[in-house]
């Protein structure tokens, strides 16, 4: 847990602390020393005066008490040192930089127990082992360079990694951003990043805290406390992205559902950000690229002119907002041919504004004054400019700067010559100004932040859902495949229709077909999930020869454990899939129903539960929605009915994680409503 101490201590000492600055314990005491006013105490048995500092040769010289204690010594001298620190000095927070813990042996994973349960028993705080350290605006514990600027309205960063930390520090303030606080976890066998993030939401001040957040985050250990504290922080005005690595899924276990075989470890990482409201990042430069949008003008419209002075770029970065979302609208009438003849022959004004490798300074101006105000249809503006290295372009980068502070409508700037302009980019943001090096990567950015939506999820809709009696039921069935019966019972108890049916396992059976099943009928074979690849199902059955003819070549199928009957019904086929994720929850799917779940794939998908609002948002993002809607004629579903039944659907599942895949396809929607008609689902204990 993150406390005071760490935050804003008192005293810091640098256990092993060293003259070198090309060792951990010098660097970090080198950066301390910059910037910390507080009393600062160093041990180290080998001097007595290290960086102009007093040295202590051993903990048990210091007398006083020690709010935070830094820690660069070889990992099995650490336990010893922590627990001289808690019990002699009342130390409450430690940052432990030096490796060799769980990351590399049995033993090392001993030393890091046994350092936890020590902090842990007196509630202090534990950030590492294994990591690069804490920045915060009161010290700056932190053994890499560079130490970025800091501004309280930067950009507050969690890393898992602290080598990923600095290179995407790295990147970051070459583009010209700033941090408020940096957090390097490591290990974190007690502190990890949903500790941290829960902290900045807990802390946040509406007039003082950053809105800006980013994180990468190898393991999301607490996915309920991430979900909690990153949508708090998006609904009270903040902007969270995130990279999450390690998601590939080799050797992943054979799926026996059609939910089972497309769900993975990734969509379930995307489903949780998607509900939390964090946007996913793949790269570094993305992640810096995303803080660098945070830290610009909100994008408040989706019309964008680019500026130019180079084809293709501007060809790509159109291509690229466009397939996103944003236009990229023509520039036509008087204004546009009033600004043609301000610029130089073979100039293109009708978006993207080309105005050639030979544009002055004074024409970019010109053009950005008429998109400011003169083009109506235009919200916002981008404007790519390198160099050639033949001339300075620092001249054209003051005009943007100068702009950026005058104008309304948003300015983006893409500055891609990174060698040829580097003094003219550096003193670009100097001056407090973030800027851009690849145009593709700031367009599919925006198209990620624009348009915005709050968190939708509310918490649990019960619905009506008859949870004590699910769980029951669960609980008196055996792990594997439910019965038809049992699968009927469960949906009930969620408030879901199936379709009558009956099954029938001998040729006696079809004498006494129930009354509600009339011809034509559907046939299906059971003890299958796919049944059409071993062309398991029978359909519009009209007769009685015909129906016994169907049941026996079904049940002469290899392990059919009996043939199900049911009234045919016309209608549009949907889809309802959940495969339980461990630690995450239930990853729904949804989409249309029968084959073309696996042919068109056009599913969404959402981490379990839901509220109502959210699954008409998913809905809406499946590219059958306007046949949901009804198309050309043809009548569409009841949306709200479909959405009320996924909600339900979803309560079931929060309640019930025994339940690890369910296939409901199809369902069909009519006009009389929506029923259930196919369903299989597994249980695990």
């Amino acid at each position: 847990m993150i406390n005071e101490q760490l935050i804003n201590p008192k005293s810091i000492a640098i256990i092993g602390g060293s003259e070198n600055l090309q060792k951990p314990g010098g660097k970090i005491l080198h950066h301390i020393l910059e910037r910390y006013r507080g009393e600062v105490f160093v041990v180290n048995p080998k001097a007595e005066n290290i960086q102009g500092v007093k040295v202590h040769q051993q903990i048990k010289d210091i007398n006083e008490e020690i709010d935070l204690a830094v820690i660069a010594i070889a990992a099995k001298f650490c336990p010893e040192a922590v627990k001289k620190l808690v019990k002699n000095n009342n130390t409450r927070a430690f940052i432990i930089i030096s490796a060799g813990f769980s990351e590399e042996s049995a033993t090392g994973a001993g030393y890091e127990k046994e350092i936890t349960d020590t902090i842990n028993n007196v509630n202090g705080c534990l950030i590492g082992p294994n990591c690069t350290g804490v920045i915060t605006n009161n010290h700056q514990s932190y053994f890499t360079t560079p130490i970025p600027k800091l501004n309280p309205q930067g950009a507050d960063f969690i890393s898992s990694s602290g080598g990923t930390a600095v290179f995407i520090i790295e990147t970051g303030t070459s583009m010209g951003l700033s941090f408020n606080n940096i957090f390097s976890v490591g290990n974190a066998p007690q502190t990890c990043v949903e500790d941290v993030l829960e902290y900045l939401d807990e802390t946040f001040n509406e007039e003082t805290s950053s809105k800006s957040k980013l994180i990468y985050i190898e393991d999301i250990k607490k996915p309920d406390k991430l979900l909690k504290h990153a949508s708090s922080l998006v609904q009270k005005g903040c902007k969270i992205a995130a990279i999450k690595s390690g998601t590939s899924d080799a050797g992943k276990r054979a799926a026996e559902s059609h939910t089972g075989a497309m769900a993975s470890s990734d969509i379930a990482v995307d489903t949780l950000f998607k509900k939390a409201g964090i946007i996913r990042c793949h790269s570094r430069l993305e992640l810096a690229t995303m803080a660098a949008i945070f830290a610009s003008p909100e994008l408040v419209g989706n019309r964008m002119t680019i500026i130019t002075h180079a084809g293709g770029p501007a060809v790509m970065l159109t291509d690229t907002l466009s397939n996103g979302g944003i236009e990229v609208p023509q520039l036509l009438g008087e204004d546009a041919d009033d600004l043609k003849t301000k610029l130089f022959a073979g100039s293109s004004v009708k978006n993207p504004i080309d105005f050639l490798a030979t544009g002055t300074a004074e024409q970019l101006s010109e053009i950005i004054d008429y998109c400011q105000y003169k083009f109506d249809n235009i919200d916002a503006i981008c404007i790519v400019f390198g160099s050639s290295g033949l001339f300075d372009v620092e001249n054209v980068y003051e005009v943007i700067h100068n702009k950026m502070r005058k104008c309304s409508k948003p300015i983006f700037a893409v500055l891609p010559s990174v060698e040829n302009a580097k003094e003219a980019i550096g003193y670009f943001t100097s001056k407090g100004n973030v800027c851009f090096f690849d145009e593709v990567i700031l367009a599919s950015a925006l198209t990620k932040v624009y348009p915005t939506s709050e968190v939708k999820y509310k918490g649990i809709e019960m619905k009506g859902v008859n949870i004590p009696s699910i769980k029951k039921l669960i609980s008196n069935t055996s792990s594997g495949i439910l019965d038809a019966d049992n699968c009927n019972k469960l949906l009930n108890y969620a408030g879901v229709e199936s379709v009558p049916y009956q099954i029938i396992q001998s040729e006696a059976d079809l004498k006494n077909i129930n009354k509600e099943l009339n011809f034509p009928i559907a046939a299906k074979v059971m003890g299958f999930a796919h049944k059409t690849e071993i062309d398991g199902i029978a359909l519009n059955i009209k007769s009685e020869a015909e129906l016994k003819e169907q049941y026996n070549r079904l049940s002469k199928i290899e392990n059919a454990e009996g043939v199900i009957l049911q009234p045919m019904l016309d209608g549009i086929e949907l889809f309802v899939g959940a495969k339980y994720e461990p630690k995450f929850g239930h990853i729904m799917m949804i989409g249309l129903g029968g084959i073309y779940v696996e042919i068109l794939k056009d599913i969404t998908s959402g981490l379990a539960p839901f509220c109502k609002q959210e699954v008409l948002e998913m809905l809406r993002e499946l590219k059958a929605y306007p046949i949901l809607q009804g198309f050309r004629g043809n009548k569409g579903i009841n949306i709200d009915h479909f959405a009320d039944i996924i909600v339900r659907i979803s309560t079931m599942l929060r309640f019930s994680t025994e339940i690890v895949e369910m296939d409901l396809n199809p369902l069909i929607a009519n006009e009389d409503g929506i029923f259930v008609v196919d369903a299989h689902i597994k249980i695990e204990k």
